[in-house]
């Protein structure tokens, strides 16, 4: 047994969970633990066997209830240096991880958690920090990558090894050229350091995705700059054109903001 659920993803709060026999990992702490409570009831999973956090970057919408969520369940918090030095620093989080529950990540350096084998790597944004995760579980490969500023070599292998991937599609060009944003912010999220668009993230899955990809989760959507819809349309689109069929040869999901996603078992 390896399931994957997301209890939301987006700017309101991205967290998400993954767990087996042996136990489950958070991947992040962007949402309220009465949220997650609540979702993880509906669920039927039992929080009780939670073991650990594992973090990607220091912004509010991924850690502001870090501190909490280890704190009231006694979960140990796997983050590079860098991004618990600005954790702390973060002045929205206001429950703090405890020293003792700080455990770092050297980025490349596989460790085990629960018997998952778990890599990482860097992703560009414009935090102090940002990693991925591979993660590895009797046979079955899980990717996540979330806040991508543009897609590197070392991702495109990670993609390439996925069953199971969780990528960013954060907004639509146009929507978000003609939008109400400040243009220095459109221009930070279309930056090398930003967010990847519908376009690019359809492109990358049909560049590096490979036939032993299952299941597609795409994550971050903008509230002002994309909907459901239309990340789909445009990533299946794109799809198309390189010959893929999702649904037949992949499934292909979106991650909702602020409501769960179904239990997904991975084999």
């Amino acid at each position: 047994m390896f399931s994957f659920i997301s209890f939301g993803s987006g700017s309101s709060g991205n967290c998400y969970y993954l767990f087996n026999e042996q136990g489950g990992l958070f991947i992040d702490a962007g949402m309220s633990l009465k949220a997650v409570k609540k979702h993880s009831a509906a669920a039927n999973i039992n929080l009780s066997a939670a073991r650990f956090i594992l973090v990607t970057h220091d912004h509010a919408d991924h850690v502001k209830y870090v501190g909490q969520l280890s704190n009231v369940f006694g979960l140990p918090v796997y983050a590079t240096p860098t991004v618990h030095e600005h954790i702390d620093k973060n002045y929205v989080v206001k429950q703090k991880v405890d020293r003792q529950r700080r455990m770092n990540i050297t980025t490349g350096e596989p460790f085990e958690l629960l018997g998952m084998r778990i890599n990482t790597v860097i992703v560009p944004h414009d935090s102090s920090e940002n990693i991925g995760y591979k993660i590895e579980y009797e046979g079955v490969t899980f990717v996540l990558l979330t806040d991508i500023g543009h897609v590197t070599p070392e991702m495109e292998r990670l993609i390439g090894e996925a069953n199971y991937l969780v990528i960013e599609a954060n907004h639509e060009v146009e929507k978000l050229k003609q939008g109400r944003y400040p243009e220095m912010l459109k221009r930070r999220i279309l930056s090398d350091v930003g967010h990847l668009s519908n376009h690019d993230c359809g492109q990358t899955i049909a560049r590096c995705g490979t036939p032993k990809l299952k299941h597609v989760w795409l994550c971050h959507l903008s509230y002002d700059n994309n909907d459901p819809e239309l990340a789909r349309y445009t990533v299946e689109g794109v799809l198309r054109e390189y010959g893929i069929a999702p649904g037949k040869d992949f499934v292909l999901d979106i991650l909702k903001r602020r409501s769960p996603s179904a239990v997904t078992l991975m084999d």
